[in-house]
């Protein structure tokens, strides 16, 4: 039910069709230079997970530079974590110094600038750090993820012993970081979930980069029905540069159309009121 992965395979095909190059979408670099200066221009209209006003904002301070830097977004641009959003922005910047809450979690939180952002952070501080076993790792991720108070006062001890034992960190520390646990319960998201929009956003992100006028034209397909979003993605062909010239019977097909060697997009007769596929 994800139209993006329609979108993709729309854009795609159009790609195919106009600019006769196949592209596996599944295997394109995670380092490509084009993508993340669109990222860092907030250029992110019909980019999956990315679209918002508040998104956009981030992403322009944030100015991502790796793969990692997506992921977490969409982790933390929620109700909850938003709050962490500018000490992540702030460190990956250089503008605030990387912090650890001890050293021995700085192999788990090092991708993320020693903020805690994902469910599987807390889960590899507790292997590493207070000797977990990767049952009782996944039991605490539980008693955090559906915040059973029970639970997580059973895993506080064990816990706080562990870090004593395994890593030396003093009782007084590891209840703060505890604390610090407790309060991130609320908010902490599963990376892997996270990874996957991710990259949906990538790839979405990508093809707009490079084949601006086939993914807008596989965007405006998409929303054919949708007069508010089509109002807001021809505004932002204009903004790319593309024009989208008036339906025309002997031009128009169905969907919206690019027009060879140009940079005209052709309005599709399905979004046309009264005018069916059929």
């Amino acid at each position: 039910g994800l139209s993006n992965l329609t979108i993709i395979k729309n854009a795609l095909r159009v790609i195919k069709k106009v600019y006769k190059k196949d592209i596996d979408i599944d295997n394109i670099p995670l380092d490509d230079q084009k993508t993340y200066e669109l990222f860092k221009r907030g250029d992110t209209t019909g980019v999956f997970q990315l679209e918002s006003a508040g998104m956009k904002r981030y992403l322009k301070e944030l100015k991502p530079s790796v793969f990692e830097d997506i992921i977490a977004m969409v982790a933390l641009y929620r109700p909850g974590p938003m709050q962490f959003i500018d000490d992540f922005i702030a460190r990956k910047l250089g503008q605030k110094s990387i912090e650890y809450p001890h050293i021995s979690m700085k192999n788990a939180l090092e991708n993320t600038y020693g903020v805690l952002v994902y469910q599987e952070q807390v889960m590899q501080i507790s292997k590493e750090v207070c000797g977990f076993s990767g049952g009782d790792a996944d039991t605490l991720r539980k008693a955090i993820g559906k915040k059973n108070a029970q639970l997580m006062a059973k895993m506080k001890d064990k816990m706080i012993e562990g870090g004593q034992k395994h890593a030396g960190i003093n009782s007084n520390l590891m209840e703060s970081f505890w604390k610090q646990l407790e309060d991130f319960a609320a908010y902490c998201f599963n990376k892997s979930h996270a990874a996957c929009y991710g990259l949906i956003a990538y790839q979405t992100a990508y093809l707009k980069a490079h084949y601006p006028a086939a993914f807008m034209a596989a965007v405006m397909t998409s929303d054919y029905d949708d007069n508010d979003r089509l109002a807001i993605e021809i505004k932002e062909c204009t903004h790319l540069g593309l024009e989208v010239l008036q339906p025309d019977i002997n031009q128009s097909f169905l969907e919206f159309a690019v027009i060879p060697d140009s940079n005209q997009i052709r309005f599709g007769l399905n979004a046309i009121k009264n005018v069916g596929s059929a």
